[in-house]
């Protein structure tokens, strides 16, 4: 795994149980990279399974916005440092699409078979995002119509791919979910204001194609 130097480095915590180190990479996304975030709702203290909103059957238990809404996500330093102050255990939640990256998503376990498919195609990554359930490759921003484009031109795309685009979200490093903790499986390399991303369309086409070939499968989930 890549891993970025300097003060920086507490960016790759395995867990969100550290304050410092949440502010810290949310003031990173916000004020270095211009990624919008927002504070997410923790997992509920009486049992880390489950989510601490009112849904008893969260499916993203611990890693959704929940209050402030999605629609309150910014690159304001102001913001994030009061956020964090008063809610320094909240996970990060990155608001994808506009400006900031989007996402495509897959099972944790085809997604480590697939990346290492990848890799021996020489194929560039920028950062991956990894959850304990599923792993994000991170993506340039793409509009509902340009997705909708490239997968109607597929003879066929795994139901278990997820696509976070303009509207939508993802918990991002080092967050604690009622799953587990975040982490970067590829993290951004150091040195750079924005981290490099690939373009939606390649992305899906090497995914597509890896998770079609024999030996590598995706349950759909």
């Amino acid at each position: 795994m890549r891993e970025i130097l300097g003060r920086r480095r507490r960016l790759l915590s395995q867990g969100g149980d550290s304050g410092p180190e949440l502010i810290e990479a949310a003031l990173t996304f916000a004020s270095d990279w211009r990624w919008p975030v927002l504070p997410g709702v923790a997992a509920d203290p009486q049992g880390r399974s489950r989510c601490g909103c009112p849904d008893p059957e969260c499916t993203v238990p611990g890693a959704h916005p929940f209050d402030p809404g999605l629609l309150a996500a910014t690159t304001d330093a102001r913001m994030v440092r009061w956020w964090w102050g008063n809610r320094p255990t909240a996970p990060v939640i990155l608001a994808t699409g506009g400006r900031a990256p989007c996402a495509v998503s897959l099972p944790a376990v085809p997604a480590a078979r697939a990346l290492d498919a990848l890799d021996r195609l020489g194929m560039r990554l920028g950062p991956v995002v990894a959850a304990p359930d599923r792993w994000s490759i991170l993506v340039k921003p793409y509009s509902l119509e340009q997705l909708g484009e490239l997968l109607y031109a597929k003879d066929f795309v795994p139901g278990s791919l997820r696509f976070h685009g303009e509207g939508g979200y993802l918990a991002l490093p080092p967050s604690g979910t009622g799953r587990g903790g975040v982490r970067w499986e590829r993290a951004p390399l150091p040195g750079s204001a924005s981290p490099w991303v690939p373009d939606v369309e390649a992305v899906v086409d090497a995914v597509v194609e890896t998770l079609t070939r024999t030996g590598v499968s995706a349950p759909e989930m």
